[in-house]
């Protein structure tokens, strides 16, 4: 059975844009500018205004987005790279496949972001990178790392962020990707706030020379046909695709202005359930809630009855990346395995509406209340 109340809903989103995608289609039909040509250019012109940065670089998906940034910056094999280890496993993954190894550090128990300090107490001798993951929506204290970095031993260290979900977000008014020698990776996976009909991503930078790097690196290590000067992969936007995000770009202000709207009707309909801890945003931060979360006790029977009332519940992430059989480590990060067992992600979308909202949150304290009691 479908859920009654989805935790996200894309048709809702294509309804708006159906007719300037029917048009971009025929359009790239008609031309066979199926790769590259001026629909991409065109998006990631418009994605780097949005953004704030000089340079957008269109990519397949979002894990290569990161994967490219990391090797822009001279990520290499053997390398260390430092990731929270509450995070989507293609943050990790794609340092490993650069053959660089993943260094996990723990979240702050209140924001659920990386934990400063201890990324950069993790800085050892192979440390080339960290990756603060901006997560939910709002943005990592990148400045924070960055004044933790300069005139230290860690002052060669790159930091490459990770921005899938924080389309739109600002924090203290900086984007992700803008400043001297920044660099970001963004997906456009189809449930971001800005998400395609399919895979795609985008790297985003204010800098020339990082952003012909991932250029070239995505596109068979050349920008020449025949003239490949390095060894790269193939990693483009498509050409449908882009038609896509440019059409929903246009409303991409306007639908994380609901989104933040919905957040904060949450924050009033569950301010009187203590079973609850409601989600934190960092002062500074220009929240775009990508994901709207809590923490409950026994939040896998509390997500079981949502689903059985038709809540479209999630959860993000169930499992800390250190405990993966992809990246076992064998260490323990206490934060990050608190959200994994309590985090619960509540419908949030630009088109829910304040009714199914207090439907969500009546069933929510009809689950939490059916907890068994505790001796």
């Amino acid at each position: 059975m479908s859920p009654r109340i989805p935790l996200v809903d894309l048709a809702a989103a294509h309804a708006e844009v159906a007719h300037a995608v029917q048009a971009g289609f025929a359009e790239v039909l008609a031309t066979t500018g199926f790769v590259g040509g001026p629909q991409v250019a065109g998006f990631e012109r418009e994605y780097a205004a949005f953004g704030g940065v000089r340079h957008c670089v269109g990519v397949a998906n979002g894990t290569d987005a990161v994967e490219l940034a990391l090797r822009a910056v001279g990520v290499v094999a053997g390398d260390e790279v430092i990731v929270p280890a509450n995070t989507f496993a293609a943050t990790a993954g794609a340092v490993a496949r650069i053959g660089a190894k993943p260094v996990f550090v723990d979240c702050d128990p209140a924001t659920c972001l990386i934990d400063v300090p201890a990324a950069l107490a993790a800085i050892g001798p192979a440390t080339k990178a960290i990756v603060p993951v901006h997560l939910y929506g709002q943005l990592a204290p990148v400045e924070e790392l960055q004044a933790g970095l300069a005139g230290s031993a860690g002052s060669a260290v790159r930091i490459v962020e990770d921005a899938a979900q924080c389309q739109g977000a600002t924090r203290l008014g900086r984007t992700p990707g803008s400043g001297p020698g920044a660099i970001a990776a963004t997906s456009f996976y189809p449930g971001k706030n800005l998400g395609a009909y399919g895979d795609g991503g985008a790297v985003l930078t204010d800098d020339e020379d990082l952003a012909a790097a991932v250029r070239k690196l995505g596109s068979h290590g050349g920008l020449v046909k025949y003239a490949h000067d390095i060894a790269g992969v193939n990693s483009r936007l498509d050409a449908l695709q882009a038609v896509v995000l440019r059409a929903k770009l246009r409303r991409l202000p306007e639908w994380n202005a609901a989104r933040q709207a919905a957040a904060a009707y949450y924050d009033k309909l569950l301010a009187g359930l203590d079973q609850v801890t409601l989600p934190t945003t960092l002062p500074g931060n220009e929240h775009v809630w990508h994901l709207y979360t809590v923490q409950v006790p026994e939040r896998d029977a509390v997500l079981a009855r949502l689903e059985a009332e038709g809540i479209g519940a999630g959860i993000h992430y169930p499992v800390p990346l250190h405990r993966t059989g992809a990246f076992a480590t064998g260490a323990s990060y206490p934060h990050a395995e608190h959200v994994a067992a309590h985090t619960l992600s509540l419908p949030l979308h630009p088109h829910l509406m304040r009714e199914q909202q207090e439907i969500v949150v009546a069933a929510l304290a009809r689950a939490l209340s059916a907890q068994p009691s505790r001796p």
